[in-house]
């Protein structure tokens, strides 16, 4: 009997344990100073329970727009504590101003500060905890990659940069007139006649399929691989694990029949959500309207001082079934930016101006869009929409580049919240990747999540 895998928490396991944790760390906290400080303020019995139920969704909603359930910021010291303290303060002074779902504030105002500190530091303990026993080592899961030779940097380096507990301990070659040795990162070819002992010896705890030539899964190979399924260790298919652990689809690696892997999403054409999506985009635009009505004073101030130019412009773009239209935006250029032709903005692009940068950091830019979204050529969230020239450039690299038109385009969206601009070609490839994840698992639940995002790139001064 082959040895037992170690432990291991994926991803989203990772997630759902630091949300349960820190609801539960903060109630046991307030349990505490309960008891040591007489603390009165929330007391939490079967008569008030909501008032537990408002506090958690609080921890929880702004625990996820201050970025503490990302793994990346949750594993560093500085950054996790920088979100604990805006997620307390944010979570505290909510709760407190909305006293019609949470207990009347105390007479003794030193409670409040007591409230705090609990939170606060039910959060850091936990989340220390976390940092140092969790996110360590010992949770690494060690795997065994089946592809070609050629193949493996590639599809090493996919999978470790997306979880760097994902650990590739060796590959075995499923090229079988390759003869060939991958020397990338030491990593060892491993003969069939000794992968039970290699497992055994590593505490392998999953074998990922990569290989797309049937051939090379031989007789022999498929009858260990039998074996050790039968032994309780997991096999997966590399398209599979790739799309769970980064949230993009592998186009790059299932090149031309991808279709076979990507079923788009029934809500793509269910009726009702898109009459929920619709009601709620006029809602959000026309609220968006006003807003950026508001702000046109002041923005017609910063244009006069820093851009010296006419305040709005129009730009063609490529919307749902590549139907061009125009599209709306604060300028933030220099005026004829593309006397030399098109090209892609890049990070410190000299045609911006100082005070469109400022527009672009904020998003404040992109308030005019809110009248495309109510003409119905973008939505909220969606595909970002790119300009005919580059589509054309664009598609002839990646032949199913224009799959990002079977829905419109979005004022936000997947790609947007999780990478910045696509400056080349490949790194436009990175956006279609995550433009197709959302259209494949396009849902209320990744709509609701891409909003959290958004809020947290506008708080954080993150755009582009």
């Amino acid at each position: 009997m082959l040895s037992q895998k170690k432990i291991h928490f994926e991803i989203s396991e990772r997630k759902i344990l630091l949300r349960v944790f820190d609801v539960l760390f903060v109630f046991m906290a307030l349990y505490i100073v309960g008891i040591v400080f007489d603390f009165g303020y929330l007391e939490m019995t079967k008569d008030n329970y909501y008032w537990v139920i408002v506090l958690g969704f609080y921890i929880t909603l702004f625990g996820a727009v201050f970025e503490m359930y990302n793994l990346q910021i949750a594993s560093n010291q500085f950054q996790i504590i920088k979100s604990i303290i805006l997620t307390s303060s944010t979570t505290v002074l909510f709760y407190l101003l909305t006293p019609y779902y949470t207990p009347v504030l105390p007479s003794n105002r030193l409670q409040i500060i007591y409230f705090f500190i609990a939170i606060l530091l039910a959060l850091f303990i936990w989340r220390m905890l976390y940092l140092n026993f969790f996110a360590s080592h010992r949770f690494i899961k060690k795997v065994i990659l089946v592809c070609d030779c050629d193949q493996a940097e590639e599809l090493i380096t996919g999978l470790e940069s997306a979880d760097p507990h994902y650990k590739i301990m060796g590959y075995i070659d499923s090229d079988k007139e390759s003869g060939k040795t991958c020397g990338y990162n030491n990593i060892k070819n491993i003969a069939l006649e000794d992968l039970d002992e290699f497992v055994q010896k590593n505490h392998i705890s999953e074998l990922v399929i990569a290989s797309q030539d049937t051939e090379g899964i031989t007789v022999l190979l498929y009858n260990k691989l039998l074996h050790l399924l039968e032994n309780g260790f997991v096999i997966r298919e590399y398209t599979q694990v790739y799309e769970s652990s980064t949230h993009r689809i592998p186009v790059q690696y299932v090149a031309r029949d991808f279709y076979r892997y990507f079923p788009f999403s029934r809500n793509n054409q269910n009726k009702l959500y898109l009459l929920g999506v619709r009601v709620m985009e006029c809602l959000i635009s026309v609220i968006g309207l006003s807003v950026g009505i508001a702000l046109i004073p002041f923005i017609l101030i910063g244009n006069f001082l820093g851009s010296k130019g006419p305040l709005f412009y129009t730009q063609e773009r490529v919307g749902k079934n590549g139907v061009v239209f125009k599209i709306f935006k604060f300028r933030t250029m220099v005026q004829n930016a593309e006397t030399a032709g098109a090209v892609f903005a890049v990070q410190n692009d000299m045609r911006i101006t100082p005070f469109g940068k400022f527009l672009r950091k904020a998003r404040l830019d992109e308030f005019p869009q809110f009248i495309n979204i109510l003409n119905g050529d973008m939505a909220v969230i969606g595909p970002r929409p790119e300009r005919p020239f580059f589509v054309a450039a664009i598609a002839e690299v990646m032949p199913f580049y224009e799959t990002r038109h079977v829905i419109r385009p979005g004022l936000t969206g997947w790609a947007q919240v999780n990478y910045s601009y696509g400056e080349t070609i490949d790194e436009s490839l990175i956006k279609l990747q995550y433009d197709l994840y959302y259209i494949k698992h396009r849902s209320i639940f990744l709509d609701v999540n891409i909003v959290v995002k958004t809020v947290s790139t506008v708080l954080f001064y993150r755009g582009q």
